[in-house]
């Protein structure tokens, strides 16, 4: 990925600009509930992955996990999240403050996610930076790995079936052509 997201220190933040929202976190926070709340959040603008999700929402509380969906084989962000917050008052806080929000151009779609719709796969990849899978690299260690004595097998009637195919299409064709010394040689450096 070419870029690095947005700057932080350009984005307004919500928690010192509202004083109720700022009386209702403290309040939250003083009264501390052993569920935690997991919030979702749609329409993210381009430029705001994981790092600056988790800088800037933050000011809420504390973000206890977060994963940023991206596409499997390019790395770019499908433009929604999830993110776990300490206590499930502060993240209902947070949805009803940032659903509807303009950020960057995009109004922001927040909302609670029930306890019960909450599942660990949810969470596969969470509290990751995104690495380019190295594609290339992969598809070439699963090309030259050892073959074993079945797939050699497999190859080599594979191999035999195609040539006894040919010869058959070449002799209704009315062509000689002796084939013969290419499968013994085959079979003979194979058994070697």
């Amino acid at each position: 990925m070419d870029d690095d997201g947005v700057d932080l220190g350009s984005l307004p933040t919500i928690a010192k600009d509202d004083a109720t929202i700022k009386r209702r976190l403290e309040k939250a926070k003083r009264k501390p509930t052993e569920d935690k709340g997991v919030i979702y959040i749609g329409r993210l603008p381009h430029g705001f992955f994981e790092d600056q999700l988790r800088g800037y929402f933050s000011q809420f509380g504390d973000v206890t996990r977060l994963r940023l969906s991206r596409n499997k084989k390019t790395g770019r962000s499908k433009h929604y999240a999830f993110l776990e917050f300490d206590s499930s008052s502060v993240a209902q806080i947070v949805a009803d403050t940032m659903n509807n929000y303009l950020l960057m151009g995009h109004i922001l779609q927040c909302k609670v996610i029930p306890k019960e719709e909450v599942r660990p796969e949810l969470w596969i990849g969470a509290n990751r930076k995104w690495r380019v899978v190295p594609r290339a690299r992969v598809a070439r260690v699963e090309h030259n790995k050892p073959r074993t004595e079945e797939e050699i097998q497999k190859a080599e009637y594979r191999l035999i079936k195609r040539q006894n195919e040919r010869k058959r299409k070449l002799a209704e064709a009315g062509i000689m052509y002796n084939f013969d010394a290419v499968a013994k040689k085959k079979a003979k450096s194979t058994q070697a």
